[in-house]
């Protein structure tokens, strides 16, 4: 059997046990049993074991080739189940899409990960391990990239590089006008925001760039998918970088993929909210929770707006300035581009959700003018009834009924109220029934 014909078998393998551990759970959700939660939790730690155990037999380019078939959804599920020690090949062989959402950080950190230093060897972005300063300064690098350093390896990248870096934790009190520059010694600083998305949060994280000679320095207080993904790329192909402002450049345009990745996902998030927002009818809590994920939208498409904002304004500094080569502007061009077809999404995005949010206000105001006509058809229906409650109440009413027993003077009284009250009621619904058949008559006229 050839290689072709295994990774076919494998991949249809996964997707029948998929399908098999959907419908095996799907049948025990809807069964009526005793301790169906206890038994639901068992049969699904049972499909994800015998899941890892499947991958588990699998090399790299056949879990890369099984992952690219699969929808974003059973990814998203089988991620968790493939062992941590196997993600960073896999992750060099699946393709660019798929690689995008599945690329992210984890948040321990230990030394070597606080300072990573980068060199290129035979064409490809090579890291070199970082535990004391002695391997920094024994160190050529392109790239020298810190996230979170503390004090001390602030000072050794100083000292061995003759670099000003700033401290992370200062980068959000800088103004605008001195996020790019370029110092006498020929160091060229450029501050950006760079967008990280995830599923509790949005927000736009500051980096800071320093070009010293032939190394670019990037510092930052947080890992960020974009950092990861280029250098999951620079290592898998040949000479996809060969100096130290090929590797920003590039960062700068997978900043603008992930924001237009970011972008699509929030089409489809927006599509399902507009599935709710046009329907006939929506309860005031309905529209308060679609009311909450649209202003988290919103909240997210302006992240994404300022963050190719500030990616154009770095560009174009740097084109301003002559450091380019003609093969990296035409680079820089190709981003613009990218970014200007972003900038037309952004602002349908825009309007789409204020679109959104006018019709759920709207919702809301219907409902609300519809108990407002409720109180109101309640007071006319009883307006009649309380002048006659009152004229009751009066010592003239029991002179005129003086010759009356009581209970049958006041019983005939209560029967009149009622049906008085009956047919004001029944008056105002005639009168709102021909209005409205008034109306579609107009319509369809």
């Amino acid at each position: 059997m050839s290689d072709f014909e295994g990774i076919q078998d494998q991949r249809a393998n996964v997707k029948s046990m998929i399908e098999k551990h959907k419908l095996v759970e799907d049948l025990v959700h809807r069964q009526d049993m005793q301790r169906h939660d206890m038994v639901e939790s068992i049969v699904h730690q049972n499909n994800l074991s015998e899941l890892r155990r499947l991958f588990d037999k699998l090399d790299s380019k056949e879990t890369a080739s099984v992952l690219d078939s699969l929808s974003t959804e059973e990814i998203k599920a089988i991620w968790p189940l493939i062992r941590e020690e196997n993600k960073e090949e896999i992750l060099l062989e699946v393709s660019d899409s798929v690689r995008v959402g599945l690329v992210s950080e984890p948040k321990t950190q230990t030394q070597s990960m606080v300072i990573r230093v980068f060199d290129l060897y035979e064409g490809r972005l090579r890291q070199i391990p970082i535990y004391s300063r002695e391997d920094l300064a024994q160190a050529k690098p392109i790239w020298v990239d810190l996230v979170t350093p503390g004090d001390e390896q602030l000072a050794w990248a100083r000292e061995i590089f003759g670099v000003n870096l700033p401290n992370p934790n200062d980068l959000n009190d800088l103004e605008s006008s001195a996020r790019f520059y370029e110092e006498e010694g020929g160091e060229v600083h450029l501050h950006s925001a760079f967008l990280l998305e995830r599923e509790d949060e949005s927000r736009n994280v500051a980096v800071a760039f320093i070009l010293n000679k032939d190394t670019l320095f990037s510092v930052r207080s947080e890992e960020l998918p974009v950092f990861r993904l280029q250098r999951l790329r620079a290592r898998a192909q040949a000479g996809y970088v060969s100096e130290a402002k090929d590797v920003l450049l590039d960062l700068y345009a997978a900043d603008v993929e992930y924001s237009a990745n970011a972008l699509e996902d929030e089409y489809l998030r927006l599509e399902e909210v507009g599935r709710q927002v046009f329907k006939s009818h929506m309860t005031n809590e309905q529209a308060g929770k679609i009311l909450t994920a649209i202003s988290v939208e919103e909240d997210l498409n302006g992240r994404i707006r300022r963050n190719v904002l500030d990616t154009r304004n770095a560009l174009s500094f740097l084109m301003r300035r002559k450091f380019l080569s003609v093969a990296q502007h035409e680079d820089v061009r190709e981003i613009l581009r990218d970014i200007e077809s972003l900038d037309g999404h952004t602002t349908f995005l825009f309007n789409k959700i204020n679109f959104q949010m006018d019709a759920t206000v709207g919702f809301l105001n219907v409902n609300q003018n519809k108990d407002l006509k409720r109180l109101t058809v309640i007071s006319v229906v009883f307006l009649p009834i309380n002048v006659l409650a009152g004229i009751g109440g009066m010592s003239e009413f029991s002179m005129m009924t003086h010759g009356i027993p009581w209970p049958i003077a006041y019983s005939i009284f209560i029967i009149g109220m009622i049906a008085i009250g009956l047919v004001t009621y029944l008056s105002v619904r005639k009168l709102e029934k021909r209005r409205i058949e008034n109306h579609e008559k107009k319509v369809n006229e």
